[in-house]
């Protein structure tokens, strides 16, 4: 599949060393360059890519003011491309698919560019679903309610099994039935296999979704644990517990998730 691909900044060079690191990887099209917002929201409504690289600072429109504008659209991937890190944040609030330090590491583009082609991937499995769903109403109504009526359960197959890691120069790949709790620390993520850490940048939001929510759950504000791997649940004051997991750990749940322990009491 052909990552049809805008590139939008105010400076040449960037967009030519870009575009240069994205020859190595066959599957990505430029099909449009644009130096500023204004550019970038009228190429993307015209052309509709599947991803765009959007620089933040930019005179006039910067690159969040690119998103907003863009609102009533179905958008294409955002990854943001800056030379500051203090944006991290408000990108992926802004559902950025990643955020890249200028000038950009071709290992770190090439993780960057596997994590589109699985959004992408998902996004196309969706739409014939989608497709194929419309088709069953109309010529196997049976069968489409059949579907219909056990979608309520999450299907456990849109959910990763594996998660690669950077950590340290190295890449770790990391089966999710291992990982006993992960704790936001900033804009990265301390993931925790009984007796390995590894650190993931990623916000809790997005870490989320990729993970199966019967068994992993937000049990305090930044932090999510591994249902399967609770041991005993042990009250504590005001209303809060903590959760002993299988390595021993303890995990303190917060008044405002208590409706995630009451799993485990029947």
């Amino acid at each position: 599949m052909t990552i049809r691909t805008i590139v939008v900044d105010d400076e040449t060079l960037a967009i030519q060393g870009l575009a240069l690191r994205l020859e190595a990887h066959p599957d990505v099209e430029i099909i449009e360059t644009c130096s500023n917002g204004r550019e970038a929201i009228r190429a993307i409504k015209t052309h509709k890519p599947d991803l765009v690289f959007l620089d933040i600072q930019m005179p006039g429109f910067d690159g969040f003011s690119v998103v907003s504008g863009l609102a009533e659209l179905e958008p294409p991937l955002f990854v943001f491309v800056t030379a500051y890190s203090d944006h991290a944040i408000r990108a992926f609030e802004a559902q950025a698919t990643d955020y890249l330090m200028k000038p950009v590491e071709e290992d770190r583009l090439a993780a960057t560019l596997e994590r589109v082609r699985q959004r992408l991937a998902e996004k196309k499995g969706v739409e014939e679903a989608g497709r194929l769903k419309e088709a069953l109403a109309e010529h196997a109504p049976d069968v489409h309610e059949e579907i219909v009526d056990g979608e309520d359960a999450p299907a456990a197959n849109r959910f990763e099994k594996l998660i690669n890691i950077k950590d340290q120069g190295q890449i770790f790949r990391v089966d999710v039935d291992t990982i006993e709790r992960i704790d936001a620390a900033g804009d990265y993520m301390c993931i925790y296999t009984g007796g390995e850490t590894l650190i993931l940048r990623q916000t809790m939001k997005d870490m989320e979704k990729r993970l199966d929510p019967r068994r992993f759950q937000r049990v305090h504000r930044s932090t999510i644990v591994n249902l399967d791997l609770v041991k005993q649940v042990k009250p504590h004051t005001n209303g809060e517990c903590f959760l002993v997991l299988a390595s021993g750990a303890q995990v303190k749940v917060s008044r405002s998730y208590r409706d995630v322990v009451a799993r485990f009491v029947h």
